[in-house]
């Protein structure tokens, strides 16, 4: 709703500027290009996430996505002790977890939903909070949706960003693993 308040007011006060400056046809004709742009951008985006979707629906059907889940199975246990117990929410974990090294975050985010709401249930505060973490910071070797946007506005090279996204995303989610169990010391 605030969103919805602030890009109104944006919009009037742009139209208010352009009536003001005499500048009222620039302003019309940068609003229709801006959502021709938008709307460029959203399909682009959009075929790379079908794509990376199916691809995914394929990775789950020949078996690869339950065994990256079952090699990722020991770290994430570590990472979530009090839910290691329940397998349902450490399959939802391990899901959420893999479709986010993919960069696949629609993908990932039901499974995401599912397991914190499972945590919460469970009252394990400590990896709710670490499962919040891990998908902001989300540790991505394929960063599809970036490079979808980038191929959207005509990059020939769009995944060229990879050691940069490799090399941000580790090191954020180890601040912010590293911030959570400071914090949790601390607490007690």
């Amino acid at each position: 709703m605030a969103l919805a308040v602030i890009w109104t007011v944006l919009i009037l006060v742009s139209v208010l500027c352009g009536l003001v400056n005499g500048t009222i046809s620039q302003v019309a004709a940068a609003m229709t290009d801006g959502a021709a742009a938008a709307v460029q951008l959203c399909l682009g985006i959009c075929g790379a996430t079908c794509l990376w979707s199916g691809f995914i629906n394929l990775m789950r059907a020949a078996g690869f996505l339950e065994k990256l889940s079952r090699a990722l199975r020991p770290f994430l246990h570590r990472l979530f002790p009090q839910s290691a117990g329940d397998p349902e929410t450490m399959e939802a974990v391990s899901a959420n977890f893999s479709a986010n090294l993919l960069g696949l975050g629609n993908a990932a985010t039901p499974a995401g939903v599912l397991a914190a709401g499972r945590m919460e249930r469970a009252g394990h505060t400590r990896d709710l909070a670490a499962l919040v973490v891990l998908n902001s910071a989300s540790i991505q070797l394929i960063p599809t949706t970036v490079a979808a946007v980038r191929a959207a506005n005509g990059c020939q090279t769009p995944f060229d960003l990879l050691p940069a996204v490799w090399i941000t995303s580790l090191l954020s989610c180890s601040a912010g693993l590293l911030t959570l169990r400071l914090l949790t010391v601390r607490r007690r």
